[in-house]
């Protein structure tokens, strides 16, 4: 069947991109003047790795069906492959897709192209529509900023503890069963039965979900600063926070983790709070991209709507493998890599020895 049959039978990506702006409440089409006030750009000052997310189509044509659609965190080369391989037409990411960083090094266009799969984006236009992250975390927000002190991406949620959820482990103990981490533990537990690798560690399992100041006993209290380090959070903005709502006993971190020893969590600390390490950016695609999913595929019923679910394993060189990869490893690392590794070396202390000037008595001599 041809695209324009295809077209009159089944969704496109314009289908898409409408109910994505249908979900956002108008986000992804919404204009003040000419602008979009949800294309943000983000950069670090980094020569060469700004980035723009522009909410909505990113590339594809609006017109190609889509018969199944997958939603993922972050796209790279492991997510447009798979797209292929399994019969994905469209991604809907939800962080911002650049040129190579999302694509394997090479340009965007040509490895997307090349299957024929249309990709879309919705980051900060995503945020703030629902309380998920909260509930999951045990609180109900009544106060929510997606860009506090006017910083995009930077997100604070300030909440009263939703019904049994009275202390610190009462949070944990939430996330544990609403993220259904004991799977993940028993798929991590079969992998390093398979491996024979006891040391094999993921980015499902290992961050996260910790207490950094007070105790698993200790009562949250009557309110709950929720925040994500990563996002630019610190000690200067939890000041704030705290000015702003004095009645704050407990600071929930997500996403990203500070550390116990970073100036945020020493203030809290010497006030008394609680601070705690909740979930994890490996979750988010529960968190965000599975209600998302959700969405799609009520407003796109004959479309069938998959997530792509991201697990990072660490596994020390000794134990890739069960030989042949790690031999392959050894010669290529000996016979091509090392030596030329020595060159620079031996150039190095060369042009070292030539550029000693020499002492006086070496002169004389």
């Amino acid at each position: 069947m041809t695209n324009e049959a295809l077209s009159q039978t089944c969704p496109t990506v314009a289908d898409v991109v409408a109910a994505l702006d249908g979900l956002t409440g108008g986000r992804v089409t919404s204009s003040e003047g000419n602008d979009n006030p949800w294309v943000i750009s983000k950069d670090s000052g980094i020569p060469g790795k700004a980035v723009t997310e522009r909410p909505g189509l990113v590339w594809g044509s609006p017109d190609k069906p889509v018969r199944r659609l997958a939603v993922a965190m972050t796209i790279t080369e492991h997510h447009i492959e798979l797209a292929y391989a399994s019969g994905v037409d469209a991604i809907v990411a939800h962080h911002p897709i650049a040129d190579a960083a999302s694509s394997g090094g090479v340009a965007l266009a040509d490895y997307l192209s090349l299957y024929g799969v249309a990709v879309l984006e919705c980051h900060e236009a995503f945020h703030g529509l629902h309380p998920g992250m909260a509930h999951l975390h045990g609180h109900r927000p009544f106060y929510v900023d997606p860009a506090y002190g006017g910083v995009h991406g930077l997100v604070v949620m300030v909440g009263r503890p939703l019904p049994g959820v009275t202390t610190v482990g009462d949070v944990l103990a939430r996330l544990d069963a609403g993220l259904e981490r004991s799977l993940d533990r028993r798929i991590l537990d079969g992998e390093r039965a398979a491996r024979q690798c006891a040391d094999l560690v993921d980015s499902a399992t290992a961050p996260g979900m910790r207490v950094l100041a007070g105790d698993a006993e200790a009562p949250l209290g009557e309110v709950v600063l929720h925040a994500f380090p990563h996002t630019g959070f610190g000690e200067k903005q939890f000041s704030q926070m705290l000015a702003e709502y004095p009645a704050i006993s407990t600071v929930i971190f997500s996403i990203s983790a500070a550390a116990a020893d970073t100036p945020v969590v020493a203030s809290a600390a010497a006030r008394g709070l609680n601070v705690l390490v909740g979930s994890t950016h490996a979750s988010e695609i529960f968190e965000n991209g599975l209600p998302l999913a959700f969405g799609l595929s009520a407003l796109l019923p004959n479309v069938d709507v998959v997530l792509f679910r991201d697990r990072v394993v660490s596994i020390p060189i000794n134990s890739v493998g069960t030989g042949a990869l790690r031999e392959y490893g050894h010669l290529m690392a000996q016979e091509h890599l090392l030596p030329r590794a020595e060159a620079v070396r031996a150039r190095a202390a060369a042009t070292t020895v030539a550029a000693t000037p020499l002492s006086n008595s070496e002169q004389a001599g």
